[in-house]
Order: structure tokens, then sequence, then C-alpha cells
């Protein structure tokens, strides 16, 4: 017998499918070694030597493991081909004290031809990767405990600094003081409604003046808007020019996880964490190839499974009439490493659709589609352009119209089809209208799920494939929320942490220090840099300026723009037994206090019939559900309340994690049937 050993029961299931009997597959159910949770675990005076321990509730997986293992004539790690994979099968290697033998397979995809063709050319495990992975731990925690207890003793208690985690929170409160402190600036556009028939009315927009551009702000105010107006006053309106051409679109490279992460929140609403959680799942069926890659390559197999998919099913003219390959733009993305695509193209969404749940099907469709549509032709318009003379003014109209659909009959994309009507040259038009519009520029957005994932992928902060928990952690520390448009914006305890990292720890939010950190990291895996020095040399100046800021920095408060109802001043947040709550900013003077406000899902706690059912975490940041009157009453539900009742049992019915509506009663059996979209 052989052991194959993975991270999932679920990698482990779909494998065994199509491996002999010869093969026995074990998993470890993820990381099996970290560091403590209680210490620091990292010996900073021997080269950051780190002290691993066993994760709790991994020994039994470890003893099953080390059993089969003694009875296993070879021993084959086939963990994730990442770094955190690597990290998981050396240290599964040290758990098991499987010495030298032992051979370490990679695979993208967990299909027959890749797993056996991975059995064939066996490795050993990849230490530059592992001391990538370690380095990036040791670097993390390093941060996280020497800095969280900094900001407990000069902020308040409970909170936490990550080395990531806050650049993000500072790009969320940047962006929020960019907004507070934004001044609109006015400006104009006029608009002639024209018609050379009846009923065939287009739009011009004005351009230009004395043949000279109207930039956007042009024409700065009313007055001067009145005064074109006046200007054009018994104008006529004669078509100067027609500039009439074919415009082609290309269709989008298939999925990075990056830009998987971006459609899946654009189009799905997906935030990033559910959306790497059912790609994982999507992996492990066997369904798509690796979910955390940076590549945008395809191989040869799959671009003419594609072909033949497109001419079969859509006709000759649809396919792109050669391979479309898509160059890879991030520097460390190895070539070996696919982009996210279907395993088998020729399993489309509806033929599969059975076997998945409801998000785990919209997610499959979205990757096979972006997939199929890459190597489609492109999109063909007939565009028109016409000016027209009044005066000494020119207007501009554009027309486009879809001449054929190609890669938009699979992966429909936003465009806007305007028909002009039959215009020669020197024809005259007729005004029906002519409007001035007022406008006013508008302050930069809100991050989304999608433009902060897209932001930390321009500045080099983080990587793909940790984009999602660093969103997650965030929200999780109560330093952003989102508002009714699903956009970030920052708590007062979010702008305190920022403002005092960036005030005393300026590297540490350094948008380019992180981003540098992350290419040192990056020649690590290469093998092109050392893991400690690099340690080293973040540590030794990071370490003194600590030092040095728990001597100067005063604790601050973290004031709100509540006011005290009894003397008027200033609320600030406070930690207490039962968590954080609003004090006076005038204690000991004034000793008023009052509950820290949370926004409540509009839901009559069912057990007190008094409160209202709000979002909580517990001290790990698990998210459950509770009576905002606790500890007075404690009704809690770890799933999401609809604000329905069962039709069975009279209990809450709840939406889980995969968005299935059931009831919270664990001995009721009801289940909502599924809904079509």
């Amino acid at each position: 017998m052989n052991l194959i050993i993975v991270e999932s029961p679920k990698k482990s299931k779909t494998l065994q499918q199509f491996l002999s009997s010869d093969f026995k597959i074990a998993a470890t159910l993820g990381h099996i070694r970290d560091l403590p949770k209680k210490k620091l675990g990292i010996d900073v005076k021997k080269d950051f030597t780190p002290t691993y321990v066993i994760i709790s509730g991994k020994k039994e997986a470890i003893k099953k493991l080390k059993s089969l293992q003694k009875k296993a004539k070879k021993t084959i790690l086939a963990t994730d081909p990442d770094r955190e994979g690597e990290a998981i099968a050396w240290h599964t290697l040290k758990a098991l004290a499987i010495g030298k033998n032992y051979e370490r397979i990679v695979f993208h995809e967990i299909t027959k031809d890749a797993v056996l063709n991975a059995l064939e050319k066996p490795k050993k495990i990849n230490m530059d990767l592992v001391d990538a992975q370690q380095a990036r731990r040791i670097l993390d925690r390093i941060v996280g405990y020497k800095l969280s207890p900094f900001l407990w003793r000069k902020i308040t208690k409970g909170l936490s600094a990550g080395r990531v985690q806050s650049v993000a929170l500072r790009l969320i409160v940047e962006r929020e003081k960019e907004i507070k402190d934004f001044v609109p600036q006015e400006y104009w556009t006029i608009v002639a409604l024209l018609f050379k028939t009846k009923g065939n009315e287009f739009e011009a927009i004005l351009i230009k003046k004395d043949g000279k551009a109207i930039g956007k702000f042009g024409i700065k105010n009313k007055e001067q808007a009145e005064k074109i107006l006046k200007d054009l006053k018994g104008a006529e309106y004669k078509i100067k020019s027609i500039e009439k051409k074919e415009t082609k679109r290309n269709p989008l490279p298939p999925f990075t996880t990056s830009t998987l992460q971006q459609e899946a929140w654009q189009r799905l609403r997906f935030p990033a964490k559910m959306t790497m959680s059912i790609a994982q799942g999507l992996y492990e069926k066997g369904l798509i190839t690796y979910h955390r890659t940076d590549a945008v390559n395809l191989s040869e197999q799959s671009l003419k499974a594609a072909q033949k998919f497109i001419i079969s099913n859509f006709g000759k003219n649809y396919w792109a009439g050669s391979f479309r390959k898509f160059k890879t733009k991030s520097k460390l993305a190895q070539e070996a490493h696919e982009a996210i695509r279907p395993t088998y193209p020729e399993k489309t969404p509806e033929k599969i659709e059975s076997d998945l749940d409801q998000v785990q099907f919209k997610l499959y469709d979205l990757i096979w589609k972006r997939f199929i549509s890459c190597q489609m032709s492109q999109a063909i318009f007939d565009a028109t352009k016409v000016d027209i003379q009044a005066k000494k003014y020119i207007f501009s109209a554009n027309g486009q119209i879809l001449k054929f659909d190609g890669f938009l009959k699979v992966y429909p994309m936003s465009f806007q089809e305007t028909e002009l009507p039959e215009l020669k040259i020197k024809d005259k038009l007729s005004l029906k209208k002519l409007t001035p519009n007022q406008h006013f520029t508008q302050p930069p957005p809100r991050f989304t799920e999608a433009t902060i994932v897209k932001e930390l992928e321009k500045n080099g902060v983080g990587r793909p494939s940790t984009y999602a928990s660093i969103i997650s952690v965030i929200q999780e520390r109560n330093y952003v929320k989102k508002n009714d448009k699903k956009q970030f914006y920052p708590t007062e305890i979010g702008f305190s942490v920022s403002d005092m990292l960036v005030e005393h720890f300026s590297k540490i939010v350094d948008i380019n220090f992180t981003a540098k950190m992350e290419d040192n990291l990056d020649k690590i895996a290469t093998g092109k840099k050392d893991w400690v020095p690099v340690l080293r040399s973040f540590y030794e100046p990071f370490s003194k300026n600590l030092n040095k800021k728990y001597k100067e920095v005063e604790k601050k408060k973290i004031i709100t723009d509540k006011k005290c109802p009894k003397c008027g001043k200033n609320l600030v947040i406070r930690m207490g037994r039962f968590g954080r709550f609003y004090g006076c900013s005038g204690f000991p003077d004034c000793k008023h206090t009052q509950p820290f406000e949370q926004e409540t899902l509009g839901i009559k706690c069912p057990k007190c019939n008094e409160g209202e059912i709000l979002e909580r975490r517990t001290k790990k940041g698990k998210i459950f559900y509770g009576c905002n009157k606790w500890p007075k009453c404690d009704f809690a539900l770890w799933d999401k309340p609809t604000g329905e009742v069962c039709p069975k049992c009279g209990s809450f019915l709840v939406k889980d994690r995969l968005k299935k509506i059931k009831c919270s009663n664990s001995y009721c059996e009801f289940v909502k049937k599924k809904e079509k979209d």
C-alpha cells in the first residue's frame, strides 16, 4: 500500500475515484503544526528559530497518519502547489518523523491525467517555499504579538495590529479622509437635442468653441453657460464631418485569484472570503484548476478543448481563429501554474448543476464562461462620430451598434448602443431643445470588496491568496464596517488605530515598505535571498522603535462625535467587563456611561421579546447573532436569522453560510426549497 497525504477529506475523496486500491489517501485536515497561541514562540536571539506545536484537535489526525505511514511502502505528500501547501507537507514530514523516505508530488488540477503525471515525476520538498512561508508567519507573529499590546496600553484593550491588515486599514481610513476633505468643483455641459426628421432625435454635446476644445471645466458656472445659450440663439446646425469605423472588443483573460475575487463581488456580490471558500470546494471536487494563482497561462490541452467546444456549439466564426494566449504580469507567477479554469470545458454549468449547491453553481458558471469566452472571437461594433457646426461652436454625437456579438454571447459585458439616423455632410438639422446641465465633481468612492482587492494588488500589498483573510480580519476587529451600498468605512476605533500606527510606526503601514517586504518574501521563495537576514533587517529597527514609543507615547482616548447627555462633552469608547461601552470624556467629574451602539437586524428577540437581534463576535472573532439586551438576555444563534418563522415548528428561519434557508431548531428538518434567481 502507498500512502498519499493531502490536506482535505474532500480532496482525498476525489483522488480515490481514479486511483487504484494500491493507494490509500488520508488527510491532515489543514495545518497540523503552528506557533504556540499563548506566547511568541520565536527565539529572536537565535536566528528567529520558531518553536512549533501540534495544533489543538490535530492529535487524532496525526495518530491516524502515523499508523497508516508505518504500514505504507511509500509515503507521498500531495498537499497544495503553493507556499502554504509546501509548508503543510514539511510540517507533516516533521510531525510524522518520516525522514527521507518520502515523495512530494504537485498537481494544479485534481484530474486523473494530472495526478498520474505527477506520480511519475515525484520531487522532494522545496525548502525555499517553506522558508518563505515561515518568514511570512514569523513576521506576522512578531508584528501581532509585539504591536498589539502597545495598542492595548495606549488606546484600549482588545485591539490588534497586523503587518498587512494595518496597511489595508490605512487605505480605507485615508480614503475616508479624502471624502471628508473633498471640495466639489462646479462645471457645466450643454446638450443639443437635434433631428433631421421628426421622431429621429439624437443628442449632441458641445465640445469646441472657436476651434479649441472645451475641457471638463471649460464652462465653470451658470453665467458662462447662459452666455453660450445666448450666442447660439438662431444658430443653424449643420453636419460638418462624419466618421464611420468598425471597432472591436477583445475578451478578458481567464481568472487569477485576484480577478476572480473582484468579479465575484461585482457580479455575484460574493465577499472575497466566501469566493475563496467556494473555489476551494470546486477545486477539491476536481472541477476547476488550483484557485490560488497569479498566472493567466493556459495549457495546450485546455485551449484545444475550448476550441472544440466553441466550434461545436456556436460555429467556427465564434472561435478566435487561433489560440489566444495571455501574458502574466506577476513577476512571481510560475509558468507551470495556470489560470483558474474548468478542468473539463465540456462540463457546462448546466450539465453539473445537480452536483452543486446554489453558490457553487454561480461561481463555476462564472469561471466556465470567463474561460470559454477568452478563446472566442472579438465583439464587433459599427461606430459613428458626427461633428455638428453651430456658429463658432462644434457639437459631437456618437453612435454605436453591435454588429457581431462574438465572446459577448457567452460572457455579457455592459456597453451602450446608440443608433444615429442616416446623415450626410452639410445636412441641416433642426434643434428641438438646448439644455445646460450643472454638474459637480464627486469625491473618490469608498472601497468595496472588489476595489480594495484591486488596490492591494496594484500596490503589491499582501498576495491574492491572503486578500480574503485581510478583509475579513479588519471587519472582525470592528475597524471597518460596510454601509448600505456594501462599501467599507472606518469606525472610530479604526481611525484611532490607523492614526496611531501612521504617526508612530510609519514603516509598518507604509505601502512601499510593505510591498518591498512582499518582494523579499518572493525572493526567498525563489532562492534569491536567505530568510534570516530579511527578518533581522525588519526586526532590529522595529524593536528599537517600539521600546522608544512605549516611553514617549501617551494614552489616547477614542473620542466620538456623540455628546454626553449630562454635561455635553464628547463621549469616548472604553473597554469594560462586557465589552466596549461609551463613557463621558469628563470622567471622573462626569460618570455617565451608555451601551456601545450596534445596528440591529430589526428582528425582535423571541426569548425576551424586548431586545432586537444584532450581529456579534466571539473573542476569537467568529460571527454569531444575539440579543442586544445581553447579558440580561442570552438568546444567540450561529446562523443569520431571516425574520421569518418556520412553518413546521415556529422557530426562527436562518440563512447558513451557503445561503440555504433552514429552521434554527436542530430537531426540525425544515429546509426552504431552492429558489430560482
